[in-house]
């Protein structure tokens, strides 16, 4: 079973292009659902650009099915003999957001992010820079700040050691994704200090 490696936070950080970088140099990478998901909401029901989750008639109905997708992509990698393997979002990215829009949620939704559990969380932070809204990506700037808090907070409450991967090209950032990675591998191969 490879290393799992989730990339986070907020909306246009530029998890994707990292993501499709590392696919393009040969490394095996889970995509995120959520784009998906939300152009499908919206074909079902018009509205101005807001959350994703106002497109939809039961929000617990859709994040329930996020979390499944999610689930599955973490039950899928261990059918894999690939090292390492990257997430574009993680199962505990489901409640940052449940949180970031005051939704309720229980155990269903806790115990997946107790019992399924990644090697190496790296977020990525705003970048105002880059950061644009489209069709998928409905969010300002202001809030996407404000979900990349609601990540942080989440993955911590869960016990797990955040790194964070700062605004850079894509081979800056592709480089020191990869040390973090080797020096995890490191660590956990001498048993760690």
């Amino acid at each position: 079973m490879g290393v799992r490696t989730v990339i986070t936070g907020g909306p246009g950080t530029g998890k994707t292009a990292l993501i499709l970088e590392l696919e393009r140099q040969g490394y095996f990478c889970f995509h995120e659902i959520i784009r998906e998901m939300t152009l499908e909401a919206k074909q079902e029901e018009t509205q101005a650009l807001v959350n994703p989750l106002a497109f939809v008639k039961d929000p617990l109905s859709f994040n329930r099915m996020l979390l499944q997708e999610r689930i599955k992509q973490f039950e899928e990698a261990g059918q894999l003999q690939v090292s390492p393997l990257f997430y574009d979002r993680g199962i505990p990215d489901v409640l940052a957001y449940m949180d970031y829009f005051n939704q309720g949620y229980d155990v269903e939704f806790t115990e997946p992010c107790r019992r399924l559990r990644y090697d190496l969380v790296v977020l990525l932070p705003p970048w105002e820079a880059i950061y644009r809204q489209d069709n998928e990506r409905l969010e300002r700037f202001e809030e996407a700040c404000e979900i990349h808090e609601s990540l942080e907070a989440v993955y911590r409450k869960f016990g797990y050691q955040v790194e964070a991967l700062n605004p850079g090209t894509i081979e800056e950032r592709v480089t020191k994704l990869l040390e973090v990675l080797v020096r995890y591998e490191e660590q956990n191969s001498t048993g760690g200090s």
